[in-house]
């Protein structure tokens, strides 16, 4: 399982978003549920690598969240609040949105193992799942930079180059289609394209979950 751990920047100075993430992770999200937990914090239970990756950039998009991920065991069942959940990755899950509030210079987001006592030390056997789950952390903080460091304006035509190829009568001439769409001219749509790093962020999607799911992997095998 992944525990995700969201939680808000400045929270002190701004308007509590959680209501507003929390929306959000109802639409994009197919099987993890998120609630409140604290404070301005989010807390969900996810399974799939594929939706981890997703929601995790997604929050990362804005620049006002935090980004926490555990991976390993929870106690089953789960209880129907993620608030009321337990486990090793409900504890690397905090020990995560942590790590990735000392990145906040940076991309803030961080993968932590389950394979890790309360305070941090590693369990026997840990070792191949902190390097996992290192190489995913690293992997979505280079998918993570990306996303953060678009424009409004390229965000406007990534977003409906996404909305047109999710239409199945769409899948070719999407960016005429787009620039139609936007008012704006092909060339213009297609330099947004390349310095947004769009497709390099969709190529590398895939390789992020491959990483999240072979480190879910060796942290479960170190937990035996």
């Amino acid at each position: 399982m992944y525990v995700l751990t969201i939680d808000q920047r400045g929270s002190t100075g701004d308007r509590d978003r959680v209501p507003g993430l929390l929306a959000e992770l109802h639409r994009i999200s197919t099987g993890g549920r998120f609630e409140r937990s604290v404070g301005d914090e989010v807390q969900g239970v996810v399974e799939q690598p594929a939706e981890v990756v997703e929601i995790a950039l997604h929050s990362l998009r804005s620049g006002q969240w935090y980004v926490g991920i555990g991976v390993g065991a929870v106690d089953m069942p789960l209880p129907a609040s993620p608030r009321e959940g337990s486990g090793p990755a409900f504890v690397a899950a905090r020990l995560a949105v942590e790590k990735a509030k000392s990145a906040a210079s940076h991309v803030p987001l961080s993968v932590v193992s389950g394979g890790l006592r309360r305070g941090g030390a590693p369990l026997p056997a840990a070792e191949p799942g902190i390097r996992a789950c290192a190489n995913a952390e690293a992997v979505l903080r280079l998918i993570g930079r990306l996303v953060q460091d678009r424009t409004d304006a390229q965000w406007k035509v990534v977003d409906t180059l996404r909305m047109l190829q999710q239409d199945t009568a769409a899948r070719h001439g999407t960016q005429k289609l787009a620039a139609a769409k936007l008012g704006i001219t092909e060339q213009s749509v297609s330099r947004a394209v390349l310095r947004s790093g769009w497709q390099e962020e969709w190529a590398a999607r895939p390789a992020a979950g491959m990483l999240l799911a072979l480190a879910h992997d060796a942290v479960l095998e170190g937990q035996t």
